[in-house]
Protein backbone atom coordinates (compact mmCIF):
# COMPACT_ATOMS: atom_id res chain seq x y z
CA UNK A 1 0.00 0.00 0.00
CA UNK A 2 1.56 3.35 -0.93
CA UNK A 3 1.69 6.42 1.38
CA UNK A 4 1.03 10.02 -0.20
CA UNK A 5 1.98 12.93 1.73
CA UNK A 6 0.37 15.94 1.01
CA UNK A 7 1.25 19.22 2.92
CA UNK A 8 -1.29 20.66 5.34
CA UNK A 9 0.96 23.46 6.19
CA UNK A 10 4.77 25.04 6.61
CA UNK A 11 5.94 27.90 8.33
CA UNK A 12 9.15 30.06 8.98
CA UNK A 13 10.47 32.18 11.69
CA UNK A 14 10.72 35.53 10.52
CA UNK A 15 12.70 36.41 13.49
CA UNK A 16 13.17 34.93 16.90
CA UNK A 17 10.35 33.10 17.98
CA UNK A 18 8.91 31.11 20.91
CA UNK A 19 7.49 28.28 18.96
CA UNK A 20 6.19 27.09 15.12
CA UNK A 21 2.41 26.69 15.32
CA UNK A 22 -0.03 24.93 13.75
CA UNK A 23 -3.91 24.34 14.36
CA UNK A 24 -7.10 23.52 12.59
CA UNK A 25 -5.45 20.37 11.62
CA UNK A 26 -7.67 18.44 9.58
CA UNK A 27 -8.83 14.74 10.66
CA UNK A 28 -8.89 13.20 7.18
CA UNK A 29 -5.84 12.01 7.12
CA UNK A 30 -4.79 8.80 8.51
CA UNK A 31 -1.21 9.81 10.09
CA UNK A 32 0.78 12.97 10.09
CA UNK A 33 4.43 13.80 9.95
CA UNK A 34 6.39 16.79 11.06
CA UNK A 35 9.55 17.86 9.23
CA UNK A 36 11.69 20.56 10.99
CA UNK A 37 14.73 22.11 10.78
CA UNK A 38 15.39 24.28 13.31
CA UNK A 39 18.22 26.70 15.53
CA UNK A 40 18.09 27.81 18.75
CA UNK A 41 18.25 31.17 19.70
CA UNK A 42 20.20 30.19 22.69
CA UNK A 43 23.96 29.69 23.21
CA UNK A 44 23.79 26.55 24.41
CA UNK A 45 22.20 23.63 22.43
CA UNK A 46 18.47 22.95 23.90
CA UNK A 47 15.57 20.19 24.22
CA UNK A 48 13.17 20.18 21.13
CA UNK A 49 9.69 19.97 22.20
CA UNK A 50 6.32 19.40 21.34
CA UNK A 51 2.75 20.44 22.43
CA UNK A 52 -0.26 18.68 21.05
CA UNK A 53 -3.82 20.42 21.25
CA UNK A 54 -1.34 23.17 23.67
CA UNK A 55 -0.67 20.71 26.19
CA UNK A 56 2.69 19.52 27.23
CA UNK A 57 1.41 17.15 29.86
CA UNK A 58 0.64 13.38 29.81
CA UNK A 59 3.94 12.41 27.58
CA UNK A 60 6.24 9.53 28.45
CA UNK A 61 8.84 8.21 26.25
CA UNK A 62 12.34 6.57 25.49
CA UNK A 63 14.98 8.22 23.43
CA UNK A 64 18.43 6.45 22.32
CA UNK A 65 21.06 9.54 21.54
CA UNK A 66 24.53 8.85 20.19
CA UNK A 67 27.19 11.86 20.27
CA UNK A 68 30.04 10.58 18.14
CA UNK A 69 32.04 9.17 20.99
CA UNK A 70 29.58 7.36 22.91
CA UNK A 71 25.65 5.83 23.25
CA UNK A 72 23.21 6.33 25.42
CA UNK A 73 19.67 5.25 26.28
CA UNK A 74 17.11 6.49 29.41
CA UNK A 75 13.56 8.11 29.95
CA UNK A 76 12.68 11.29 28.18
CA UNK A 77 13.06 14.01 30.64
CA UNK A 78 10.51 16.60 29.66
CA UNK A 79 7.63 16.19 28.33
CA UNK A 80 7.20 16.33 24.61
CA UNK A 81 10.91 15.91 23.77
CA UNK A 82 11.55 15.15 19.68
CA UNK A 83 15.44 16.23 20.08
CA UNK A 84 18.20 18.52 20.96
CA UNK A 85 18.55 22.16 19.08
CA UNK A 86 21.87 23.52 18.06
CA UNK A 87 22.52 26.94 20.00
CA UNK A 88 25.04 29.82 19.24
CA UNK A 89 27.81 27.87 20.38
CA UNK A 90 27.54 25.23 17.17
CA UNK A 91 29.02 26.02 13.85
CA UNK A 92 26.95 29.19 12.66
CA UNK A 93 24.29 28.36 10.41
CA UNK A 94 23.84 24.66 10.67
CA UNK A 95 20.05 23.61 11.64
CA UNK A 96 18.74 20.67 13.64
CA UNK A 97 16.92 18.41 11.78
CA UNK A 98 13.85 16.42 12.88
CA UNK A 99 11.08 14.12 11.46
CA UNK A 100 8.27 13.44 13.86
CA UNK A 101 5.44 10.74 12.93
CA UNK A 102 2.26 10.74 14.37
CA UNK A 103 0.24 7.02 12.96
CA UNK A 104 -3.64 7.55 13.83
CA UNK A 105 -3.37 10.94 15.38
CA UNK A 106 -7.27 11.05 14.26
CA UNK A 107 -7.74 7.86 16.59
CA UNK A 108 -9.71 7.74 19.99
CA UNK A 109 -6.73 5.80 21.83
CA UNK A 110 -3.54 7.36 23.27
CA UNK A 111 -1.36 9.11 20.45
CA UNK A 112 2.24 7.39 19.95
CA UNK A 113 5.18 8.74 17.95
CA UNK A 114 8.41 8.63 16.82
CA UNK A 115 11.44 11.30 16.35
CA UNK A 116 14.44 10.83 14.39
CA UNK A 117 16.99 13.96 15.12
CA UNK A 118 20.33 14.87 14.14
CA UNK A 119 22.14 18.20 15.37
CA UNK A 120 24.56 19.37 12.56
CA UNK A 121 28.01 20.80 13.70
CA UNK A 122 31.44 21.06 12.41
CA UNK A 123 33.44 19.65 15.42
CA UNK A 124 33.60 16.54 17.46
CA UNK A 125 30.65 16.61 19.23
CA UNK A 126 27.47 16.14 17.16
CA UNK A 127 24.29 14.31 18.21
CA UNK A 128 21.62 11.86 16.87
CA UNK A 129 18.63 10.84 18.82
CA UNK A 130 15.65 8.29 17.86
CA UNK A 131 12.49 8.92 20.74
CA UNK A 132 9.56 6.50 20.66
CA UNK A 133 7.29 8.49 22.29
CA UNK A 134 3.30 8.35 23.84
CA UNK A 135 0.83 11.13 24.34
CA UNK A 136 -1.29 9.69 26.91
CA UNK A 137 -4.98 11.41 25.62
CA UNK A 138 -7.40 9.82 23.41
CA UNK A 139 -8.43 13.10 21.46
CA UNK A 140 -7.78 13.83 17.98
CA UNK A 141 -4.36 15.54 17.56
CA UNK A 142 -5.67 19.06 15.96
CA UNK A 143 -2.54 21.34 16.83
CA UNK A 144 0.77 21.00 16.96
CA UNK A 145 2.97 23.49 18.37
CA UNK A 146 7.35 23.66 18.43
CA UNK A 147 9.41 24.75 20.83
CA UNK A 148 13.35 24.93 22.58
CA UNK A 149 12.66 24.53 26.16
CA UNK A 150 15.05 27.07 27.29
CA UNK A 151 14.99 29.51 24.47
CA UNK A 152 13.43 30.83 21.44
CA UNK A 153 13.91 29.39 17.85
CA UNK A 154 15.81 31.41 15.49
CA UNK A 155 15.48 33.32 12.52
CA UNK A 156 14.53 31.01 9.82
CA UNK A 157 13.88 28.33 11.72
CA UNK A 158 11.26 25.78 9.69
CA UNK A 159 8.79 23.58 9.87
CA UNK A 160 6.62 21.35 7.62
CA UNK A 161 3.19 19.42 8.78
CA UNK A 162 2.12 16.65 5.91
CA UNK A 163 -0.90 14.64 5.92
CA UNK A 164 -0.48 10.88 4.89
CA UNK A 165 -2.85 8.97 3.43
CA UNK A 166 -3.05 5.83 2.68
CA UNK A 167 -3.77 4.92 -0.96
Amino acid sequence: MANTFELIASSTAGGSVSSIDFSSIPSTYTDLCLVVSVRSAGTSIDNLAIKLNTSAANFTGRYLVGNGASASSASVDIGGQIGLVNGTATTASTFTNVSVYFPNYAGSSNKSYSADAVTENNATTAYALMIAGLWSQTTAINAISVYGQSANLATNSTAYLYGVKNA
